[in-house]
């Protein structure tokens, strides 16, 4: 278990009421690695969900998998939940 570095975090409706944020790590990452955002970086300190994806094959097949999470001082950190190592995860988070 490690951390994933590289991963690119986009904030996509900045005022829809809440913020969606979305994370997509590297190719790299492995089943029980973490990432974390800092939620102030986007005006939030909260999470009322998370969606999360994996790419089977880079920029096709596409499964849903659940990620653990925990929030502390402001930052999300998210815990990969797939089976697999070695693929792209993506991240839909409803913050406010």
């Amino acid at each position: 278990m490690a951390a994933v570095s590289g991963s690119t975090i986009t904030e996509i409706a900045p005022n829809a009421g809440v913020k969606l944020i979305q994370v997509v790590t590297p190719a790299t990452a492995d089943d029980g690695d973490t990432v974390e955002v800092t939620l102030s970086d986007y005006g939030c300190t909260n999470i009322h969900g998370i969606v999360g994806f994996q790419e089977g094959t880079t920029g096709s097949v596409v499964t849903t998998e659940a990620p653990t999470t925990s929030v502390s001082a402001g930052v999300l950190t998210i815990t990969i939940g797939g089976s697999t190592d070695n693929k792209v995860r993506s991240f839909l988070i409803m913050a406010y």
